[in-house]
Protein backbone atom coordinates (compact mmCIF):
# COMPACT_ATOMS: atom_id res chain seq x y z
CA UNK A 1 0.00 0.00 0.00
CA UNK A 2 1.45 3.51 -0.91
CA UNK A 3 1.88 5.97 1.52
CA UNK A 4 0.38 9.41 0.75
CA UNK A 5 1.25 12.97 2.87
CA UNK A 6 -2.14 13.46 4.94
CA UNK A 7 -3.94 17.11 4.32
CA UNK A 8 -3.10 18.35 7.18
CA UNK A 9 0.61 17.48 7.01
CA UNK A 10 0.90 19.45 3.67
CA UNK A 11 -1.14 22.36 4.85
CA UNK A 12 1.53 22.40 7.44
CA UNK A 13 4.55 21.95 5.31
CA UNK A 14 3.11 24.47 3.02
CA UNK A 15 2.44 27.58 5.73
CA UNK A 16 5.75 27.02 6.88
CA UNK A 17 4.12 25.62 10.26
CA UNK A 18 7.06 24.32 13.17
CA UNK A 19 7.17 20.72 11.79
CA UNK A 20 9.78 18.22 13.16
CA UNK A 21 12.58 17.64 10.77
CA UNK A 22 12.20 14.04 10.47
CA UNK A 23 8.53 14.61 9.28
CA UNK A 24 10.14 17.31 6.94
CA UNK A 25 12.64 15.24 5.52
CA UNK A 26 10.46 12.52 4.88
CA UNK A 27 7.68 14.79 3.03
CA UNK A 28 10.29 16.18 0.59
CA UNK A 29 11.44 12.89 -0.08
CA UNK A 30 7.95 11.45 -0.75
CA UNK A 31 7.14 14.76 -2.81
CA UNK A 32 9.95 13.95 -5.12
CA UNK A 33 8.51 10.99 -6.03
CA UNK A 34 4.67 11.26 -6.05
CA UNK A 35 2.85 13.76 -8.21
CA UNK A 36 -0.58 13.52 -6.96
CA UNK A 37 0.80 14.96 -3.55
CA UNK A 38 3.31 17.89 -5.53
CA UNK A 39 -0.40 18.39 -6.62
CA UNK A 40 -2.48 18.45 -3.84
CA UNK A 41 0.73 20.44 -2.46
CA UNK A 42 0.69 22.88 -5.06
CA UNK A 43 -3.50 23.18 -3.99
CA UNK A 44 -2.14 23.99 -0.85
CA UNK A 45 0.07 26.76 -1.87
CA UNK A 46 -3.25 29.10 -3.12
CA UNK A 47 -4.15 29.33 0.24
CA UNK A 48 -0.29 31.11 0.26
CA UNK A 49 -0.68 33.19 -2.94
CA UNK A 50 -1.67 36.76 -1.04
CA UNK A 51 1.13 36.86 1.28
CA UNK A 52 3.48 36.23 -1.57
CA UNK A 53 1.69 38.83 -3.23
CA UNK A 54 2.38 41.23 -0.63
CA UNK A 55 6.22 40.47 0.12
CA UNK A 56 6.81 40.39 -3.83
CA UNK A 57 4.93 44.23 -3.48
CA UNK A 58 7.33 45.52 -1.36
CA UNK A 59 10.09 43.93 -2.74
CA UNK A 60 9.50 45.82 -6.26
CA UNK A 61 11.70 49.20 -6.83
CA UNK A 62 10.21 52.57 -5.51
CA UNK A 63 8.75 54.94 -7.73
CA UNK A 64 10.47 57.50 -6.17
CA UNK A 65 14.60 58.25 -6.72
CA UNK A 66 16.68 57.43 -4.27
CA UNK A 67 17.91 60.03 -2.13
CA UNK A 68 21.23 61.44 -3.10
CA UNK A 69 23.78 61.17 -1.08
CA UNK A 70 25.12 64.60 -0.69
CA UNK A 71 28.88 64.56 0.11
CA UNK A 72 29.64 61.58 -1.53
CA UNK A 73 31.21 63.62 -4.06
CA UNK A 74 33.18 65.09 -1.71
CA UNK A 75 35.16 62.42 -0.49
CA UNK A 76 36.51 62.21 -4.10
CA UNK A 77 37.92 65.79 -3.60
CA UNK A 78 38.93 65.65 -0.36
CA UNK A 79 39.64 63.69 3.11
CA UNK A 80 39.30 65.31 7.30
CA UNK A 81 42.36 64.42 7.61
CA UNK A 82 43.15 67.25 5.22
CA UNK A 83 41.64 69.49 7.10
CA UNK A 84 43.78 69.90 10.21
CA UNK A 85 46.73 70.17 7.47
CA UNK A 86 44.78 72.89 5.21
CA UNK A 87 44.09 74.78 8.52
CA UNK A 88 47.63 75.32 9.27
CA UNK A 89 48.89 76.31 6.20
CA UNK A 90 46.35 79.03 6.09
CA UNK A 91 47.28 80.17 9.55
CA UNK A 92 51.14 80.01 8.75
CA UNK A 93 50.01 82.25 5.56
CA UNK A 94 47.93 84.18 7.36
CA UNK A 95 51.29 84.75 9.96
CA UNK A 96 53.65 85.22 6.80
CA UNK A 97 51.23 87.94 5.91
CA UNK A 98 51.13 89.92 9.02
CA UNK A 99 54.95 89.66 9.65
CA UNK A 100 55.18 90.60 6.05
CA UNK A 101 53.10 94.63 7.22
CA UNK A 102 55.22 94.53 10.17
CA UNK A 103 58.50 93.80 9.04
CA UNK A 104 60.50 96.90 7.01
CA UNK A 105 61.58 97.15 3.38
CA UNK A 106 64.02 95.02 1.60
CA UNK A 107 63.76 92.32 4.27
CA UNK A 108 62.06 89.37 1.74
CA UNK A 109 58.87 88.60 1.87
CA UNK A 110 57.81 85.59 4.27
CA UNK A 111 54.96 85.00 2.08
CA UNK A 112 56.88 84.61 -0.54
CA UNK A 113 59.20 82.16 0.26
CA UNK A 114 56.79 80.03 1.47
CA UNK A 115 54.67 80.14 -1.03
CA UNK A 116 56.00 77.18 -3.42
CA UNK A 117 56.11 75.16 -0.48
CA UNK A 118 52.97 76.45 1.00
CA UNK A 119 50.67 73.01 -0.87
CA UNK A 120 52.88 70.00 -0.01
CA UNK A 121 51.58 69.54 4.05
CA UNK A 122 48.19 69.73 1.90
CA UNK A 123 49.04 66.95 -0.70
CA UNK A 124 51.18 64.78 1.90
CA UNK A 125 47.64 64.44 3.78
CA UNK A 126 45.16 63.89 0.89
CA UNK A 127 46.72 60.48 0.22
CA UNK A 128 48.43 59.18 3.73
CA UNK A 129 47.87 55.76 4.99
CA UNK A 130 48.69 56.87 8.45
CA UNK A 131 46.54 60.14 8.50
CA UNK A 132 43.30 58.71 7.00
CA UNK A 133 41.47 56.15 8.85
CA UNK A 134 39.65 54.80 5.72
CA UNK A 135 42.45 55.01 3.85
CA UNK A 136 42.38 51.23 3.02
CA UNK A 137 38.02 51.45 2.32
CA UNK A 138 39.26 54.44 -0.22
CA UNK A 139 41.99 52.50 -1.79
CA UNK A 140 40.00 49.46 -2.44
CA UNK A 141 37.48 51.85 -4.48
CA UNK A 142 37.84 51.43 -8.25
CA UNK A 143 38.96 55.02 -8.98
CA UNK A 144 41.81 55.10 -6.20
CA UNK A 145 45.21 55.57 -6.75
CA UNK A 146 46.34 58.78 -9.10
CA UNK A 147 43.07 59.50 -10.15
CA UNK A 148 42.19 60.21 -6.65
CA UNK A 149 45.15 61.76 -5.89
CA UNK A 150 44.90 63.84 -8.18
CA UNK A 151 41.53 65.29 -7.69
CA UNK A 152 42.49 65.43 -3.86
CA UNK A 153 45.64 67.41 -5.00
CA UNK A 154 43.46 69.94 -6.78
CA UNK A 155 41.45 70.26 -4.10
CA UNK A 156 44.57 71.48 -2.03
CA UNK A 157 45.81 74.01 -4.50
CA UNK A 158 42.21 75.94 -5.32
CA UNK A 159 42.36 76.69 -1.26
CA UNK A 160 46.05 77.81 -1.07
CA UNK A 161 46.88 79.19 -4.29
CA UNK A 162 44.17 81.97 -3.77
CA UNK A 163 45.38 82.70 -0.34
CA UNK A 164 48.92 83.25 -1.45
CA UNK A 165 47.79 85.50 -4.82
CA UNK A 166 46.05 87.29 -1.77
CA UNK A 167 49.20 87.50 0.46
CA UNK A 168 51.65 88.25 -2.60
CA UNK A 169 49.51 89.79 -5.23
CA UNK A 170 52.36 91.87 -6.19
CA UNK A 171 54.31 89.20 -7.34
CA UNK A 172 52.19 86.03 -8.56
CA UNK A 173 54.31 85.04 -11.57
CA UNK A 174 57.41 84.71 -8.83
CA UNK A 175 55.61 82.02 -6.19
CA UNK A 176 52.83 80.27 -8.91
CA UNK A 177 55.53 78.01 -10.76
CA UNK A 178 57.42 77.28 -8.44
CA UNK A 179 54.38 76.56 -5.92
CA UNK A 180 53.05 73.86 -8.80
CA UNK A 181 56.21 72.31 -9.55
CA UNK A 182 56.61 71.67 -5.61
CA UNK A 183 53.42 70.16 -5.46
CA UNK A 184 54.69 67.98 -8.66
CA UNK A 185 58.17 66.97 -6.97
CA UNK A 186 56.04 65.83 -3.95
CA UNK A 187 53.95 63.35 -6.04
CA UNK A 188 57.31 62.39 -8.06
CA UNK A 189 59.10 61.53 -5.23
CA UNK A 190 56.41 60.28 -3.45
CA UNK A 191 55.83 57.55 -5.70
CA UNK A 192 59.25 56.16 -4.77
CA UNK A 193 59.55 57.24 -1.15
CA UNK A 194 55.64 57.67 0.32
CA UNK A 195 54.26 61.19 -0.14
CA UNK A 196 54.61 62.35 3.72
CA UNK A 197 58.28 61.26 3.17
CA UNK A 198 58.63 63.10 -0.23
CA UNK A 199 56.67 66.16 1.45
CA UNK A 200 59.09 66.25 4.24
CA UNK A 201 62.58 65.97 2.25
CA UNK A 202 61.43 69.14 0.51
CA UNK A 203 60.08 70.93 2.99
CA UNK A 204 63.35 70.21 5.10
CA UNK A 205 65.84 71.34 2.18
CA UNK A 206 63.74 74.64 1.02
CA UNK A 207 63.78 75.68 4.69
CA UNK A 208 67.39 74.57 5.08
CA UNK A 209 68.85 75.72 1.90
CA UNK A 210 66.45 78.34 0.90
CA UNK A 211 64.09 79.94 3.76
CA UNK A 212 67.12 80.06 6.30
CA UNK A 213 69.75 82.10 4.13
CA UNK A 214 66.95 84.33 2.86
CA UNK A 215 66.51 84.92 6.71
CA UNK A 216 70.19 85.27 7.67
CA UNK A 217 71.14 87.58 4.43
CA UNK A 218 68.02 89.17 4.52
CA UNK A 219 68.11 89.27 0.41
CA UNK A 220 65.01 87.68 -1.68
CA UNK A 221 66.34 84.22 -3.06
CA UNK A 222 67.74 83.88 -6.61
CA UNK A 223 65.44 80.89 -7.11
CA UNK A 224 62.39 82.95 -6.89
CA UNK A 225 63.82 85.52 -9.49
CA UNK A 226 61.98 85.93 -12.61
CA UNK A 227 65.71 84.14 -14.14
CA UNK A 228 64.69 80.98 -12.48
CA UNK A 229 61.19 80.32 -14.20
CA UNK A 230 62.34 78.55 -17.08
CA UNK A 231 64.09 75.84 -14.10
CA UNK A 232 60.92 75.37 -12.57
CA UNK A 233 58.96 75.19 -15.39
CA UNK A 234 61.59 72.10 -16.22
CA UNK A 235 60.86 70.58 -13.15
CA UNK A 236 56.92 70.62 -13.68
CA UNK A 237 57.47 68.89 -16.95
CA UNK A 238 59.96 66.25 -15.35
CA UNK A 239 58.13 65.69 -12.29
CA UNK A 240 55.09 65.50 -14.24
CA UNK A 241 56.37 62.90 -16.64
CA UNK A 242 57.48 60.70 -13.67
CA UNK A 243 53.90 60.59 -12.04
CA UNK A 244 52.36 59.32 -15.62
CA UNK A 245 55.30 56.79 -15.45
CA UNK A 246 54.64 55.88 -11.90
CA UNK A 247 50.69 56.43 -11.20
CA UNK A 248 50.59 52.34 -10.75
CA UNK A 249 52.29 53.17 -7.72
CA UNK A 250 49.56 55.29 -5.70
CA UNK A 251 47.15 52.45 -5.46
CA UNK A 252 49.77 50.79 -2.83
CA UNK A 253 48.38 51.49 0.85
CA UNK A 254 52.05 52.15 2.05
CA UNK A 255 52.31 55.41 0.64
Amino acid sequence: MTWHASTELLRGYADGDDLAADVVWAVEVHLESCADCRARLAAQAVSVTPLLDQVWAGLEPSPEPAPVRRGRWLATWATPAMGPWLGMTVLITLLALVADRLIPQPFPSLALLLAPIAPVAGVAAAWARGLDPAHELVAATPRAGLYLVLRRTVAVLAVVIPLLAVATWTSPLRWLLPCLAFTVATLALGAFTGVRRAAAVLVGGWAALVIGPSLVTARPPAVLEPAALGVWAAVLVAGAAVVRLRAAVFTRLEL
